[in-house]
């Protein structure tokens, strides 16, 4: 199949491949039809890994994604052909001691789309297991479907703050995954979302969803808005999305006592943390690793029409331009959230 194919750092090319196909028992086989544009794609691109997963051989990229059931193994019973699907790009060791513990996301053994050594899904067809293929509801389009996978991750964010309603919380990065922290953090009851960053034009796109808050920190302090918002009392959960090692300086000045702080963005190397500060607070700190038992919930989240995730994507390429995709997103434009590749050449 014709794929796009990080060759090594800093070189793709859309070549045929030779990928699985074979549909087993408790697979399903998949048209894909959209794919998203992940940070961590991005990354392999330009940097070649993270962190201990290493690109060693050419590997198709993409886990972000959607598209069309064409085949199903003889033990499906979920699912049938033609069914519009979004697909949970980890799959964990079902007798691994982490899976039995509810923990999957974890789980040393699971196969991850697009992280090496496992091929991701920017091609016509994939392979996947039924028991994480998500049918989609009529209402949900087929970019929608693609974006259940990131927004998987504020779901999982929000869910590990242990939000009480009526929280104000505080987002610090307003990519896509800050943002999508922000939305699933209203749902999840909190009142008030501050989101901070230094693009005006990502926090101009932030800002049009009713209970977030844009901090430019450019322009102020971030430390001095919370503390001006809250009385001086400070945020009780604060999301570090951001992954900038400088950010990690100052989050115990913005959470309250008793707070909690979600460690969400990964940095490339490690960070300091003010352990007194957080001691003297009694903060507690979470941390998240994509996700696990959240994937459904988030996709019925969308369905329900309560969060509206169709504003972040702000380009979307067909597959044949899939490179140029990539280059974009690599350019970091300050007015891009989200970009999509579309793999058949028709939206819905």
């Amino acid at each position: 199949m014709r794929a796009l194919v990080l060759e090594k750092k800093g070189e793709l090319s859309l070549r045929d491949i030779a990928l699985p196909l074979d549909v087993g028992p408790d697979d399903v086989r998949i048209a894909i039809h959209t794919v998203g544009v992940c940070g961590s794609d991005v990354h392999y691109y330009t940097h070649g890994a993270i962190g201990s997963y290493v690109v060693r051989a050419p590997m198709v990229l993409g886990h972000e994604a959607s598209g069309t059931v064409v085949e199903i193994g003889a033990n499906v019973r979920t699912l049938k052909v033609g069914d519009r699907v979004c697909m949970e790009p980890g799959v964990p060791n079902m007798s691994s001691r982490a899976t039995k513990l509810g923990i999957y996301n974890v789980d040393p053994d699971v196969t991850f789309w697009a992280t090496p050594p496992v091929h991701g899904v920017l091609a016509p067809y994939a392979v996947h297991p039924a028991a994480f293929t998500y049918r989609l509801p009529d209402n949900v389009s087929f970019a929608e479907g693609a974006m259940v996978e990131p927004f998987a991750i504020g779901m999982q964010a929000a869910a590990r703050a242990r939000i009480v309603p009526g929280d104000v919380a505080v987002v610090v990065g307003c990519g896509p995954i800050g943002i999508m922290i922000a939305l699933a953090a209203l749902a999840g009851g909190c009142s008030r979302v501050f989101i901070s960053d230094f693009s005006a034009p990502k926090l101009k796109i932030a800002a049009q969803y009713p209970g977030i808050v844009p901090v430019n920190i450019g322009e102020q302090s971030l430390v001095d808005a919370i503390r001006v918002a809250t009385d001086g009392w400070g945020a009780d959960i604060v999301f570090e999305a951001s992954g900038n090692p400088k950010a990690f300086a100052n989050l115990f000045d913005i959470v309250r006592p008793g707070g909690a702080v979600v460690l969400v963005g990964l940095p490339v190397e490690p960070v300091d943390i003010n352990v007194p500060a957080a001691i003297s607070k009694e903060v507690r700190i979470e941390t998240v690793f994509r996700y696990a038992n959240i994937f459904d919930r988030a996709l019925q989240l969308i369905a329900s029409g309560k969060v509206d995730l169709n504003p972040l994507i702000t380009g979307t390429y067909a597959f044949g331009d899939s490179i140029e995709a990539f280059e974009r997103a690599a350019s970091a434009r300050p007015d891009d959230v989200k970009l999509q590749i579309l793999m058949s050449g028709e939206e819905g």
